[in-house]
């Protein structure tokens, strides 16, 4: 059956990510216009934003994900990091300089940075072995289905209700993200565990072995792997227009969401590092497809094929950390899986945006490319396939 192995605590996860995705989806993809056009900021503010945003919260992934292993209740802290996120993201129709964005975003992350590690964590208590990567599919997918849902609520709203009015939009996203609060507090539950005992040593909690090779090898795919931000800024640039952007968006998340869970469930059976070296390849095509893209076809054509890239590595990745980690590190594990890809989004998105400026679109997106392909030749050289119990790898 297509849904054995979803849990409850896991359908609940995937309607919150669904609905939280539906509230930042109505203001991403329209936020790099609001920055350019309404404030005036240019490409490289936006790789500071972005960069910033996710560096911020990569910190506190870190945090979260060694506390939800002390804690008796990751539960806690995956409410307060939602909570936070929610309530904090539509203020940026209140902003007036690109400074303001700057700030907003900082708090979204904020709560992100605290959510996701338990979270991430939480799902793997709650799930067989032998689905694992059918659940984080299955979560991914969700999330990619409120990054459908929300931007096409922005543009119907845009066209009837806002006139226009990109404000007005930002704050109706509050709705779904309060919603997605409501739900973890009423639904969601925590599964009965070990806690870890601590000694307050920090280096009891470093990464070793494969799970540091592995982390490291994310890391360095993460150093090519800018903001989306991008995409849709050349998008504009190739004639894709203000309005049609949510709808592009939209259906890049369609590929998004078809391909989460199929990819995750495959890989249940034929292992992890093949999809995610075929995710990598994927990406590096991507980029070099954006390179020397000519016509808003050639967007569409890329944003599809680009999203085979999510499908084929999101989920299975976190599958991948859960194979290598042991039950009582699950959300140091996840600390360190975030910290490396937040840390890593600062020079990403920072350089990105410095190589566009400065040399040209062409050298940025080869630059992304070929630490694609890096990091791609690099899991096949140092990450032997991981077999762990109700998995063959």
């Amino acid at each position: 059956m297509i849904f054995k192995g979803i849990t409850g605590n896991i359908l609940i996860f995937g309607l919150v990510s669904f609905l939280t995705d539906f509230s930042s989806e109505m203001i991403y993809p329209l936020l790099p216009v609001f920055l350019t056009t309404v404030l005036g900021a240019g490409p490289a503010f936006l790789g500071v934003i972005e960069g910033v945003a996710e560096s911020t919260a990569s910190l506190l992934k870190l945090v979260s994900g060694i506390i939800s292993d002390r804690v008796g209740d990751r539960k806690n802290l995956v409410l307060s990091g939602y909570g936070i996120s929610s309530f904090s993201r539509p203020l940026i129709a209140a902003a007036t300089a690109p400074l303001a964005v700057l700030f907003i975003r900082f708090a979204d992350r904020v709560g992100k940075g605290i959510r996701t590690s338990p979270r991430d964590a939480l799902i793997a208590d709650s799930v067989d072995p032998a689905h694992r990567g059918k659940a984080y599919g299955f979560h991914r997918s969700m999330d990619h289905a409120g990054a459908i849902v929300g931007p096409l609520t922005a543009t119907l709203l845009l066209a009837y209700v806002a006139r226009g009015n990109l404000r007005t939009v930002f704050w109706l996203s509050a709705i779904p993200g309060v919603l997605a609060v409501l739900l973890i507090v009423f639904k969601v539950r925590e599964v009965e565990r070990k806690k870890v005992s601590s000694d307050g040593s920090f280096l009891r909690v470093l990464p070793k072995g494969r799970l540091r090779t592995y982390i490291i090898i994310l890391f360095t795919f993460t150093l090519g792997n800018s903001s989306d931000a991008f995409l849709l800024l050349k998008a504009g640039q190739l004639g894709v227009r203000p309005a049609v952007i949510p709808l592009l968006w939209a259906f890049f998340h369609v590929v998004k969401m078809l391909a989460s869970m199929p990819f995750g469930a495959l890989s249940d059976r034929l292992g992890r590092r093949s999809m995610i070296v075929s995710g990598w390849a994927v990406y590096a095509l991507t980029y070099i497809g954006f390179a020397f893209a000519a016509s808003e076809l050639h967007v569409w054509l890329l944003f599809a094929f680009y999203g085979l890239f999510y499908g084929l590595t999101e989920g299975v990745e976190k599958a991948l950390l859960v194979d290598i980690a042991g039950p009582g590190e699950r959300g140091v594990a996840f600390g360190w899986y975030n910290f490396a890809i937040g840390i890593g989004a600062l020079p990403a998105s920072l350089l990105f945006g410095l190589i566009w400026q400065a040399v040209s679109p062409v050298a940025a997106f080869a630059f992304g490319a070929s630490l694609a392909m890096v990091a791609a030749i690099l899991l096949l050289l140092l990450l032997k396939p991981v077999r762990p119990a109700g998995v063959n790898a």
